[in-house]
C-alpha cells in the first residue's frame, strides 16, 4: 500500500501519530557518515524514511535509501533501536518516531547529484563535527554510531 501515510495523514489531519521508520548508517573510510539535506526541514538527516503497509523495517531502509540517496545498499549490522523523541514537521504533522537503525554499505547505485523531492544534498560528515540535524533522535543515532566506531577501534 504505496503512500500509506499519507492515507493515515488525509483522515487525521495533523494530529500526533507513532510511526515506524528505518534509517542507515553508510560511512566512508574515515568514518564519516553520508547525510542527506532535507527538502521539507532544510536540515540534515539520515537516509531513511517511514515504513509503507507491509514492509519491514529492514526493506525499508533498502528502499528509503535507493530513494533518498542513490544507492543501493547491503544492511550489515542492526545498529538498535530508538524510540525518544518527538518531531512536527513545518506542515504541522507531528510524530514519535520508533526508528531501527542499520548499518550498511553500498553495493550498487550511484550518491544523487541532483536534487529529489525529498534531498536537496548529499554529503558525508565526521561525527564530530556535524550540520543542524533533523531531531534529537538523528542526534541519538549518529551518537550510538560514534560509539559503535569506537568500539571497533579499541
Amino acid at each position: 500500500m504505496a503512500n500509506y501515510i499519507k492515507e493515515i495523514r488525509s483522515l487525521v489531519g495533523h494530529k500526533p501519530l507513532i510511526l515506524n521508520a528505518s534509517a542507515g548508517i553508510v560511512a566512508n573510510d574515515q568514518h564519516e557518515v553520508l547525510l542527506n539535506l532535507r527538502t521539507d526541514t532544510h536540515n540534515w538527516s539520515l537516509p531513511g524514511g517511514y515504513l509503507e503497509y507491509g514492509e519491514t523495517f529492514a526493506t525499508a531502509m533498502v528502499r528509503e535509501y535507493k530513494e533518498d540517496a542513490g544507492l543501493d545498499v547491503e544492511i550489515l549490522k542492526s545498529l538498535g533501536i530508538f524510540d525518544q523523541g518527538f518531531t512536527e514537521y513545518p506542515n504541522g504533522d507531528v510524530t514519535q518516531v520508533i526508528s531501527q537503525l542499520y548499518l550498511a554499505k553500498p553495493v550498487g547505485g550511484h550518491t544523487l547529484d541532483t536534487a529529489t523531492d525529498e534531498t536537496l544534498d548529499l554529503k558525508y560528515f565526521p561525527l564530530d563535527a556535524l550540520p543542524p540535524l533533523l531531531n534529537q533522535q538523528t542526534a541519538d543515532m549518529l551518537a550510538a554510531t560514534q560509539s559503535y566506531f569506537d568500539g571497533l577501534s579499541r
